[in-house]
Formats: structure tokens, C-alpha cells, sequence
């Protein structure tokens, strides 16, 4: 009970899902996340965190990058089906497409430049 009310919660929010649909190409560093979702740093680490501990995420710290992937196969089974089930309703949807328009540009960006971009520098 307790993993679906978290997954349930999880997917409760718009940024939460969008998110969680933008890794859905592959691993972002969280300050990638920021800049897609135009969010302060410590929201978006909060989401991310309630994604994580709803399973539907997996996290890795390299040096000061925090990064995010979906969860894989070790992932419980209610987890893998949220996901997909994500995936496959909200896949068409405008603003997923213009998130994934986005995120070309952002990811063609070094780390370095994408963080200094929500840092003001």
C-alpha cells in the first residue's frame, strides 16, 4: 500500500510528470531539470527527491552533477508500470513535445553553462 500511495503522490503533479517524462531520453543532471522546468533549484530537488523515493527514479552523484534516469528493472513492478503507463498516455501531449524541443537545446549545452544560466551568473 505504502509504494502505490508514494507512486500515486508522485505522479500527482504536473512538474513531477514532466520531470519524469524528460528522462525518458536518457540521464539528465539535475541542473538540466532546472532549466527545463524554469524552477528554483530547491523545488526542483524536491520533486526529484519525491520521485526517487516513489521508485520511479534512480540518482548518482559524480563530482558536484547530481544526476537522474528512470528507474530500471531492479525497480518494483508497481513502479515499472507507472512509468510506462506515463510514457504511453502523456507521450503525445503539447507540452511533452515542446518539452522534448527544449531539451535538444538544453542538452547540447555544457553542465557548466546550463547551472550558471538558474544561478544568475
Amino acid at each position: 500500500m505504502k509504494s502505490f500511495l508514494a507512486i500515486t503522490r508522485a505522479l500527482s503533479d504536473e512538474t513531477r510528470v514532466r520531470a519524469l517524462l524528460a528522462l525518458r531520453q536518457g540521464e539528465l543532471c539535475l541542473c538540466q531539470i532546472i532549466s527545463l522546468l524554469g524552477m528554483a533549484p530547491s523545488t526542483v530537488s524536491k520533486h526529484m527527491d519525491l520521485l526517487y523515493q516513489a521508485g520511479l527514479v534512480e540518482r548518482r552523484k559524480q563530482g558536484k552533477w547530481h544526476y537522474f534516469r528512470l528507474a530500471g528493472r531492479e525497480a518494483p513492478a508497481a513502479a515499472q508500470k507507472a512509468i510506462r503507463w506515463a510514457l504511453d498516455a502523456l507521450a503525445k501531449e503539447p507540452l511533452v513535445k515542446a518539452d522534448t524541443r527544449q531539451l535538444c537545446c538544453i542538452r547540447k549545452k555544457n553542465l557548466e553553462e546550463v547551472s550558471a544560466c538558474y544561478r544568475g551568473n
